[in-house]
């Protein structure tokens, strides 16, 4: 459960005591009606710094929240959870370990070894007591620990035990792709490679981030990274009142949370979308009907305030485009779309989601407020076109992941643009 971001505004409690609370332990209850054991494994940022002393809301209130998630939780510290005031990583990170305890360690679940590290190393310019400094970071693992886990990771004789590795700041970007279409992988850890050196000879690695709050999914060899999506989606704000009534996250994924189905040594994931069954896992758009305008979406507000965000969506367009958002689309997951029994090609792009641009940025444009950089739509690379040949046929689609599991929808079209499209 990535990003939480507990503060004590934009309606957070109440969006997750109504919204997250229920769906977490719902699922939590289904797993142990069939005798499988469940936890919680949180990744960073459960609090927001900026607010810990001006609405006294830090890590002990959310230690009051995350009591009501009926499963054992083990935390994992992000660069929200140390203190604004202080400039020392180690001193700014004591009410972390006061409150939740260690920012790294390790443990064994059945037969996989869980690694928890701390990617953020705290510089905070300018913070000072009574003054919150900038609260800039560097996304590395330190020195420290990295000879802590090549000692732990010594302990295990045989290198086929699978090792799942959680840390707030992700191993990899956001993919790109390259002009063939095919996914580019990079590194976002500062020192990448000595952490990759240091989980070299096993087989079957799973790295568990956040940060981004959006879905993507890497693998490169034994490696594979989930990064997931968040609890708060964007900081809580799509669902407060007066907005667009939905829990969506940057990338058009819903707000949620990740699960790690696990076996003996079988690993399977799935990202888990509050208020929807498991196998929501896409989203279809029939592009004929979406066109983002002020009139429709920000009627406070303009075009001209709007054309920054808006990109491919501002204007209208009869091409029968469909644009399939699959948010854990990775290696081994294939899309099929049929129009009348034909199959059509399908592309892969990179592109924004036009739901999360009406739920956050048109939402803010229309309460006369500036869109926050960071939260703004970002461009994705789990994003799939197809065209029609008529604008009111209904395609067949189907998407398979890794695992076989297979998720369809009959979309019938014209379909239509809305803040719950499905």
């Amino acid at each position: 459960m990535a990003d939480w971001h507990l503060a004590n505004r934009n309606e957070d409690i109440s969006q997750f005591n109504a919204g997250i609370i229920p769906d977490v332990n719902a699922l939590a209850n289904d797993y142990a009606s069939s005798n499988a054991k469940v936890y919680g494994l949180t990744l960073g940022d459960m609090s927001w710094d900026l607010y810990w002393y001006d609405n006294n809301f830090g890590l002990v209130e959310y230690k009051s929240e995350m009591k009501k998630v009926n499963v054992p939780m083990f935390n994992v510290i992000g660069n929200h959870d140390y203190d604004p005031y202080v400039t020392n990583d180690w001193d700014a990170s004591k009410k972390y370990r006061d409150v939740l305890g260690p920012t790294y360690y390790s443990f064994n679940l059945g037969e996989v070894h869980y690694v928890v590290l701390d990617s953020i190393q705290w510089v905070n310019t300018g913070g000072a007591q009574g003054n919150v400094g900038q609260r800039n970071y560097n996304d590395v693992i330190s020195t420290e620990q990295i000879e802590w886990l090549q000692k732990d990771l010594a302990t295990l004789e045989d290198k086929s035990t699978p090792v799942v590795l959680a840390l707030h700041t992700p191993l990899y970007r956001n993919p790109g792709l390259d002009a063939n279409g095919n996914q580019v992988d990079s590194h976002a850890l500062n020192n990448a490679n000595t952490l990759i050196a240091a989980l070299n000879g096993f087989s079957e690695v799973y790295i568990l981030s956040g940060h981004i709050h959006t879905n993507y999914t890497v693998k490169n060899g034994a490696i594979t990274e989930f990064n997931v999506g968040a609890v708060c989606a964007t900081w809580w704000w799509t669902g407060r009142s007066g907005y667009a009534g939905n829990h969506i996250c940057k990338d058009g994924s819903p707000g949620g949370y990740g699960v790690l189905e696990i076996e003996g040594r079988d690993v399977k994931f799935y990202y888990k979308s509050v208020g929807m069954p498991k196998n929501y896992q896409f989203r279809a758009y029939d592009l004929n009907k979406v066109h983002i305008t002020a009139q429709n979406h920000a009627p406070n507000s303009t075009d001209t305030a709007l054309e920054p965000y808006v990109g491919e969506f501002g204007a209208p367009r009869t091409s029968n485009e469909v644009l399939i958002n699959v948010w854990s689309y990775g290696p081994g997951w294939s899309i099929e779309v049929t129009e009348g029994g034909n199959s059509l090609p399908v592309k892969r792009v990179v592109t924004k989601d036009p739901l999360h641009i009406i739920s956050y940025e048109a939402k803010r444009l229309n309460a006369q407020a500036a869109p926050t950089s960071s939260f703004v739509s970002s461009e994705t690379a789990h994003m799939f076109k197809v065209t029609a040949s008529s604008p009111t046929s209904t395609l067949e689609i189907k998407v398979t992941d890794p695992y076989g599991r297979v998720y369809t929808e009959s979309m019938q079209r014209p379909k239509e643009f809305t803040y719950t499209t499905n």
